[in-house]
């Protein structure tokens, strides 16, 4: 199984551009600013160039990672990496590694199963990484469902679009 690396750099992209649509203030921008204690003045001092490039560079890894989440096939090749054999054409690993890959590479490999991923690793991951961080910040619930909200859809459509397209 090879990586789609246009698939982990569009993927990437998702947070930057679902985060341009949920954090408008016509959206949750200004709930998300109220909740978070940020303030105009705050938002016009940031360095917005570098934010976004390593938020782009924070995405990739998180692309990446989701790409884990969301193909079921690359937990095979792990399971039988240190086998003899491995990785070796002809040999009897190798042939049934192929084998198994030509009959069932392709299941679980569509848009609405990644996207079914998505949602429940931003459910069993995120959601508990922001309660966390917020209930030490003193953060409120608007706070970590704003939040939790973003990533939930921004999951979805990278889940969708790896298992998808990889």
């Amino acid at each position: 199984m090879e990586m789609n690396y246009l698939a982990i750099l569009v993927a990437a992209l998702i947070p930057l551009l679902t985060g341009m649509i949920w954090y408008n203030p016509k959206v949750c921008g200004t709930a998300w600013m109220n909740a978070s204690g940020m303030t105009e003045e705050k938002a016009k001092g940031a360095n917005m160039p570098l934010i976004f490039g390593l938020t782009f560079i924070m995405s990739l890894l998180f692309s990446l990672g989701t790409s884990l989440l969301v193909i079921h096939q690359s937990h095979f090749y792990s399971i039988l990496l240190n086998e003899p054999g491995f990785g070796e054409s002809g040999s009897a690993i190798q042939n049934y590694v192929d084998e198994f890959m030509l009959k069932y590479g392709s299941n679980f490999r569509t848009f609405k199963h990644g996207a079914l991923h998505g949602f429940i690793s931003s459910v069993l991951l995120v959601l508990p990484v922001i309660s966390i961080n917020a209930l030490f910040e003193r953060k409120g619930w608007k706070y970590i469902w704003i939040n939790t909200g973003y990533w939930t859809l921004s999951m979805i459509i990278m889940g969708g679009i790896i298992c998808s397209w990889i």
